[in-house]
Order: C-alpha cells, then sequence, then structure tokens
C-alpha cells in the first residue's frame, strides 16, 4: 500500500505525528469537511437507528464520516454516510480488513472512499494499536461525535484523546442508566446532546436539509407484504429498518 506523502494539516494536533500513514481509495476526502463518529460495539437498537441517520444526513451534505471499522457504532456511521464518503482508520495492515465480519464493508470503502493505517501490510491488530487508532480517528474530524458508550469502554480513549485536543464533543441523548460515559459528559458540562439532526448537519453543511418525498416509504405506507417489498426494493429494506424508518411486524411492513 502507498504511504501518504504529505503532511495532513489535522493530525498536527496528536501527541506525534504517525512515522508513517498507509493509505488505500480516495485521498481527496482528506480535503473534505470531516465529522469523527465512534461507540459502542454492541450498541442498543436506538443507538443504531439514530447514528444511521445522523450518519446518512451527513453524507447527504457531503460531510465525510470518519471512523475506526469496528463492529457496532463504527459499521453503522460507514454504511450510513456511504461508501463514498467516509474515511476508515484501521488498527491493522489495510489488507487485513478486520474485523473480518466487517470486510465487505472495508473492501467497499477501499473502492469509493479511503482507508488510512498506521500498519504494514501484514500487521495484525494488538490492544496498543487500537490505541493509535483511535487517535487519528479523534483528531482527523472537526468534532467528534460519541453515539454511545460506557465508562470502561474503549470509547473512553476517543474522549481522552478529544479532550486533550481540545475538540467539541457530541453525544446522542440517552436513558438514565444507559451509556454511562456520555451521560457523564452532559453532567460535566463536557460534550452537548444532539437533539435534531438536521440542525447538527446545518451547523457543518450550512445547508438546512430539506424533506423530501420517498417513493420508497409512500409505497411502506401501503403496508406491504415484507416479501413482495423486498423484491421491489431490494437495496432500501435493510437501510429503511436500520435507521428505524419501517418495522416488520406479522410479515407485513409499517412506517414508524
Amino acid at each position: 500500500m502507498p504511504l501518504v506523502e504529505d503532511k495532513i494539516p489535522e493530525l498536527a494536533c496528536m501527541k506525534s505525528y504517525p512515522k508513517e500513514l498507509f493509505y488505500a481509495g480516495d485521498m481527496t476526502l482528506l480535503t473534505s469537511k470531516k465529522i469523527s463518529i465512534v461507540g459502542s460495539r454492541k450498541p442498543s437498537k436506538y443507538s443504531k437507528e439514530i447514528t444511521y441517520k445522523l450518519a446518512s444526513a451527513l453524507g447527504k451534505s457531503e460531510i465525510c464520516v470518519v471512523s475506526g471499522g469496528a463492529m457496532g457504532i463504527d459499521a453503522i456511521a460507514h454504511m450510513g454516510a456511504g461508501s463514498g464518503n467516509t474515511i476508515s482508520v484501521l488498527p491493522c495492515g489495510i489488507d487485513i480488513k478486520y474485523p473480518a465480519v466487517n470486510k465487505n464493508l472495508l473492501t467497499d470503502i477501499q473502492n469509493n472512499g479511503l482507508l488510512l493505517s498506521q500498519f504494514s501490510e501484514g500487521f495484525k491488530a494488538t490492544p496498543w494499536s487500537f490505541v493509535l487508532r483511535n487517535e487519528v480517528v479523534v483528531a482527523l474530524g472537526h468534532v467528534l461525535v460519541v453515539a454511545e458508550a460506557e465508562l470502561d469502554s474503549g470509547s473512553m480513549r476517543s474522549i481522552e484523546f478529544a479532550l486533550k485536543m481540545k475538540k467539541e464533543i457530541f453525544v446522542l441523548p440517552q436513558r438514565i442508566g444507559e451509556s454511562g460515559a456520555t451521560n457523564a459528559l452532559l453532567k460535566d458540562f463536557k460534550a452537548k446532546a444532539i437533539y435534531d439532526i438536521d440542525e447538527f448537519v446545518s451547523q457543518f453543511s450550512g445547508v438546512v436539509l430539506q424533506v423530501r418525498s420517498d417513493d420508497f416509504l409512500s409505497y411502506c405506507n401501503t403496508n406491504p407484504i415484507y416479501d413482495e417489498a423486498l423484491s421491489k426494493y431490494p437495496n432500501k429494506i435493510f437501510e429503511a429498518e436500520l435507521s428505524g424508518e419501517i418495522e416488520i411486524r406479522n410479515g407485513k411492513i409499517f412506517v414508524i
């Protein structure tokens, strides 16, 4: 994999600039407005839905989503943004495609977006390489969004990096007793809650998103049989269910 030759200005806030940085994909994404999204590997249904909606809104406004390619929030953020508008920073060599469950996603990002890694081909992820990966993810983004995280989770390192870099931190509002780390950030006035996705995105895009009519959702409002809808819209069913726009009950689709 080729090396990134030019210095990336956003990484100047790191404790030490990476000695080497390998890439595969579209380097022009580094010149885009970027927002980093991190969080739990086992998020709640609510966090999955809102993270997908948030990343999708950012992607539609041509704001690049940066994350770490892991299971859970990372993967959902990449998928929501779209493979052509996301940067995934890996804790291993770019050829490894770790975790294996995200191999297809990471391959799509390599083909359409951008993969970055401080590690040469063949290097397998270690506990310390995840920490280095997290620092790059946080540094690249204009701000950090922590979708869901507990106080003893790996996301705490990302939060620590953001505070040291004086990055603004945003979180999803969560219920009492859940997502302890993000609730603690709000309690201590170290983060702001995202209550309105369109309003949040407009801060960085300068454009207020408009609600557009959607033939797919109009079709779903007729409560079609799931198998028929899957045949008619094979690529949209999963995305709509993940984003919380629809739900499937008794073999039929209902718009939420």
